[in-house]
């Protein structure tokens, strides 16, 4: 099964409170690009090839406050052909807003799998944090990526 199978018939609206407008996530489109460039140069982080082919495979989803974009998601089946989170990006001004959580509860809902995976860097608490409360539970470590040990979550999304 492939990520370009998935289906959205409407985006996906939490409420989250305190927003003003409610989160929206959809797939994102060319039109949506340079945005989420925009996000991802906020975190200090330059990735345009990737992102240019995450959206080009419709890979990739955005989350919007009325017409302001506040984060995206890459979500694929890189991790031993598993459904996976990516990568994970909440412009700065918009974390802890529930920005994330909005995106990682599309993802589930879309999901076409009974299963999914992401990872986190050890360091990231919020993040890992916030796996833990949405229901993800650790599924192993990878080391010698980087500097940092690298913390793999699984989430059960129907009941085996």
């Amino acid at each position: 099964t492939s990520c370009r199978r998935w289906s959205l018939t409407a985006p996906f609206s939490p409420s989250v409170s305190g927003a003003k407008d409610p989160v929206i996530v959809e797939r994102a489109t060319e039109d949506d690009f340079a945005q989420i460039c925009a996000i991802d140069a906020s975190a200090g982080l330059d990735r345009r090839n990737d992102l240019a082919a995450a959206v080009a495979a419709r890979q990739c989803l955005v989350a919007r406050e009325g017409e302001a974009y506040r984060g995206f998601a890459i979500v694929n089946q890189s991790f031993f052909g598993q459904y996976f989170i990516a990568l994970l990006v909440v412009h700065p001004d918009h974390r802890r807003s529930g920005v994330a959580s909005a995106l990682i509860a599309h993802t589930e809902k879309i999901c076409p799998a009974d299963k999914i995976f992401t990872s986190v860097e050890e360091s990231n608490t919020p993040m890992r944090a916030l796996c833990e409360r949405l229901g993800y539970r650790q599924s192993g470590m990878i080391e010698n990526l980087s500097d940092e040990v690298e913390i793999i979550y699984c989430k059960y999304l129907q009941p085996r």
